[in-house]
């Protein structure tokens, strides 16, 4: 049967709305998912929760729970565009000591990611095309910008709740890796949920041993690190040190985004001589940001990658220890 032109023109102008309404609520779900991101910046409180749950190991022996605290850490965009959203952490333990912390970057709909494997080593992981349609990679960095995991999921909203989750291969936790050598890789399953004192970072890990191809979990974990809202006046301190040494920082990370560029797996070196990552830079930061008023970003981006190809390897080192 022959459509008339009028029908034709109507079905044209069905389909061109149905596009229109699905374009505006993928534009709506984006600024959403924008609007949840951001939340999780301010001055909190932290308070940090883990506890081995279950092991299938008859002979194994539960650790102690580990409990800890943190007085105050500043989060906050320190770099945006229309597809990424970085946020940095600044941990303030008093007016005189502040620690550069974790940074997580957000970017919708990523096309690759860099996944945890073993020791020292990350993929390149292309993802196919179209599967993080309306999705957020969370990319999750030490403490010198370098990778620990990355993982991709959607924001949900829904019932009044706002939440991310993913399951994602990382290194040992900070807390373990200089204590614990009976597991090799922690599978994360990570959960951020904004809350009404805050927000919380809720996790379900796997404690995981290799022997080649075969993973074997040794323990599960539950954990809670919570992020308590206080006045922005207690992280004044934090404030004015990222002021002061923002400079270095962003070089640190252009440095690092041309080799993530590379597209290729990263093998870091542990130690070079008998000195980590984030101590050489940590010690390049003080020494070129004494006085800002002749900080060169030249000259910053030119030890930086200098002190980078140190540590960077052609391949996985046998004897590089989980970091």
């Amino acid at each position: 049967m022959k459509l008339s032109r009028t029908t034709i023109m109507k079905n044209y102008l069905l389909i061109a709305l149905g596009f229109a309404a699905t374009s505006s609520w993928a534009q709506n779900k984006k600024q959403q998912d924008i609007d949840a991101i951001k939340s999780m910046c301010g001055c909190y409180e932290i308070t940090f929760d883990y506890a081995e749950t279950f092991s299938s190991d008859s002979t194994y022996e539960f650790k102690d729970n580990y409990t800890a605290k943190a007085p105050a850490e500043w989060v906050f965009v320190a770099d945006e565009s229309e597809n990424e959203i970085v946020l940095q952490h600044i941990l303030v333990m008093n007016d005189t000591t502040i620690i550069k912390h974790w940074r997580q970057d957000w970017e919708y709909q990523p096309n690759d990611l860099y996944a945890y494997a073993s020791g020292m080593t990350w993929n390149h992981t292309p993802l196919q095309s179209g599967s993080s349609e309306g999705q957020w990679v969370q990319r999750v960095y030490q403490v010198d910008d370098s990778p620990r995991y990355e993982g991709v999921a959607s924001w949900v909203h829904i019932d009044g709740r706002h939440f991310w989750e993913s399951t994602v291969p990382s290194p040992l936790p900070r807390r373990e890796y200089t204590k614990r050598s009976d597991y090799d890789v922690m599978d994360r399953t990570n959960l951020h949920e904004l809350t009404d004192y805050g927000w919380v970072h809720e996790q379900d890990n796997a404690k995981v041993k290799l022997n080649g191809d075969k993973r074997t979990t040794l323990v599960e974990e539950k954990g809670y690190n919570r992020y308590y809202k206080i006045d922005d006046a207690n992280c004044s301190a934090g404030v004015e040190w990222w002021e002061k040494h923002e400079p270095f920082w962003t070089v640190v990370r252009q440095e690092w985004d041309k080799v993530f560029d590379k597209d290729k797996d990263l093998h870091l070196a542990k130690k070079v001589d008998d000195k980590l990552l984030w101590k050489a830079l940590f010690e390049l930061d003080k020494e070129l940001i004494e006085d800002k008023e002749r900080f060169s970003a030249d000259v910053a981006s030119e030890k930086v990658s200098k002190l980078f190809d140190s540590y960077i390897l052609d391949e996985a080192a046998e004897t590089n220890a989980t970091y």
